[in-house]
């Protein structure tokens, strides 16, 4: 597939609400595997599709668990438990590091690039990243949770 370029602060799509996806079709297919392409590319640990400019309910992220991508369409948290605390950076802010406060365990209802729903629970990193990159489709930043900047 093919690498897209990252945006960063300042670029409108970060703040913008996202639409949901209506059509599992071959675009989307072809944007996700970018998104996945890119991901890896960047070595970062998720990418929501605003941060390559996609103003759409798309989320890949890597789990913790299993080390695999998840792909998630119009993701949605339906449960929360606990708190932890979370050292955060951003892709799309780079060079930034903060301490954030995040629930511990999250699940997550959304759906694969094929249009079926599934239900997944995570805690640790992975719980974070579903929250990090959940926001980024509301159109906010971690920023918006950062309790203390960190040097990097």
């Amino acid at each position: 597939m093919a690498l897209r370029k990252i945006v960063t602060e300042g670029y409108e799509s970060l703040y913008k609400v996202c639409r949901p996806v209506t059509e599992f079709n071959q675009r989307l297919t072809t944007l996700v595997e970018d998104m996945k392409d890119t991901l890896i590319d960047s070595e970062g640990v998720g990418l929501a599709a605003p941060q390559i400019g996609v103003t759409r309910r798309v989320v890949v992220l890597f789990d913790g668990d299993s080390e695999e991508i998840i792909t998630m369409i119009n993701p949605e948290i339906v449960k929360t438990e606990g708190e932890q605390e979370a050292t955060e950076g951003c892709l799309s802010v780079p060079g930034v590091w903060g301490r954030t406060k995040r629930p511990a365990t999250v699940t997550v209802r959304a759906f694969d690039a094929a249009g079926r729903e599934f239900t997944l629970t995570r805690d640790g990193i992975t719980a974070v990243c579903f929250c990090h990159e959940i926001d980024h489709l509301d159109g906010k930043l971690f920023r918006d949770h950062v309790i203390e900047y960190l040097e990097s």
